[in-house]
C-alpha cells in the first residue's frame, strides 16, 4: 500500500514538473494556465485499487490500474489558437537623387517601414483535478463499488498507515453531533418512517454516486433511498439533488417541519443545488456528509450555503 501511494505521488510529481516547465519545453508566443491543485487522498487511492483488483494485490500487478485512475482524475487540455498578426519592420531601399553640384543623379539609400504578417500562437493549458473520490462510480461495477465503500468505511482497518489523511479525523477522531428525535415529531407517520430508515445508515461513508446500502451513498442517493424504502409509498427512483429540489414545493422557514428536505448551493463546484438533507426539527438535519450524520443548520458553513426548504409531494 505504501508502494502504491509512492508510485502515484511520483506520477503526480511528474505532472507537476511538466506544468512548471511548460514554457521552457514549448515554443508559443503567449501562455495561459488554469491549473487545479494536484492532490489525492491515499485511502481513496488504496480503496479504489483494492476494489478494482478484487482483493489482494502486489505493487507489480497494479501499474495499469494506477494509470487508469490517474488518467480519470487528471484531465489535461492543451488548446493552441493561431492568429495572423502584423509587426513593423524597417527595410533599406535605394533611390536616385539629383546632385546639383555635380550635375548628375546619384544612388542613395533610405529606410522605410513595412507591415509584415506573422503567426502568433496562444496556448491555454487547463488541468482539471476531477477528484479521485468521484472516479469509482464511473469505472466500477456495483460489486466493486460495494467493496470500495467497505474499505473506505474502515480505512482498511489501518488508520495508522496515512495519519495525515483527513478521513482519519472524520472517521476516527471526531465526535459527531447526536440528536434525539422528540416523541412529538415521531407522531407524524411520514417522518417516523423516514427517520427510522435514515438512522440505519448513521456512520456510513460518503461515496460519490452511491445510491444503496451496499455501495453507501452520496447526499441525493441517501435521501432518494430513504424516501423510496421507508414504506411511505414513494417510488420515484434515484434522483440527484437538483431533481429532488424540482420535485418539492417550496416551504418557508416558518412552516418547515420534520420530513421536509433542505437544500444547499455552492458546497462544491456546480451551477445550482449541490447538497440535500432531511430536516428533523429544531434546526437540525440528517444528511450524507462524510459520514452520514446529524448536523446543526445554525452552523456558519450551512448558513453560508443554505438555499431553501422543500416538501415532497404525497405518493
Amino acid at each position: 500500500m505504501l508502494a502504491a501511494e509512492a508510485a502515484y505521488c511520483e506520477m503526480e510529481e511528474e505532472l507537476r514538473i511538466r506544468l512548471e516547465t511548460y514554457e521552457e519545453t514549448h515554443d508559443y508566443d503567449e501562455y495561459h494556465f488554469d491549473i487545479d491543485e494536484i492532490k489525492h487522498d491515499p485511502y481513496v487511492l488504496i480503496s479504489a485499487v483494492t476494489a478494482l483488483q478484487g482483493g489482494e494485490w502486489t505493487i507489480d500487478e497494479i501499474g495499469g490500474t494506477l494509470e487508469t485512475l490517474f488518467e480519470k482524475q487528471y484531465i489535461l487540455i492543451e488548446d493552441v489558437v493561431s492568429e495572423t498578426r502584423y509587426r513593423t519592420e524597417t527595410r533599406t531601399g535605394t533611390k536616385l537623387v539629383y546632385d546639383s553640384s555635380a550635375g548628375e543623379y546619384r544612388e542613395t539609400e533610405y529606410d522605410y517601414a513595412v507591415q509584415v504578417p506573422y503567426e502568433y500562437r496562444t496556448c491555454t493549458v487547463t488541468l482539471e483535478n476531477f477528484n479521485l473520490s468521484h472516479v469509482p462510480v464511473y469505472i466500477m461495477s456495483h460489486d466493486q463499488l460495494s467493496m470500495y465503500a467497505m474499505y473506505m468505511d474502515s480505512l482498511g482497518n489501518r488508520p495508522d498507515l496515512f495519519p495525515e489523511s483527513d478521513y482519519v479525523r472524520r472517521y476516527y477522531e471526531t465526535e459527531y453531533e447526536k440528536y434525539d428525535i422528540p416523541d412529538s415529531a415521531m407522531a407524524d407517520e411520514r417522518f417516523a418512517l423516514m427517520i427510522t430508515e435514515a438512522e440505519k445508515y448513521l456512520g456510513f461513508p460518503y461515496v460519490w454516486g452511491g445510491s444503496d446500502p451496499s455501495t453507501s451513498f452520496d447526499c441525493s442517493g441517501f435521501v432518494s433511498w430513504v424516501c423510496n424504502n421507508c414504506g411511505y409509498g414513494w417510488d420515484f427512483g434515484r434522483e440527484g439533488a437538483e431533481g429532488l429540489y424540482y420535485m418539492c414545493s417550496p416551504v418557508s422557514a416558518g412552516s418547515v417541519r420534520p420530513g421536509d428536505l433542505v437544500f444547499f448551493i455552492g458546497t462544491y463546484d456546480t451551477d445550482f443545488i449541490s447538497h440535500v438533507g432531511i430536516y428533523v426539527g429544531n434546526g437540525m438535519m440528517i444528511h450524507c456528509g462524510d459520514p452520514i450524520q446529524y448536523a446543526d443548520l445554525s452552523g456558519s458553513y450551512w448558513q453560508a450555503h443554505f438555499y431553501s426548504y422543500g416538501r415532497l409531494p404525497e405518493p
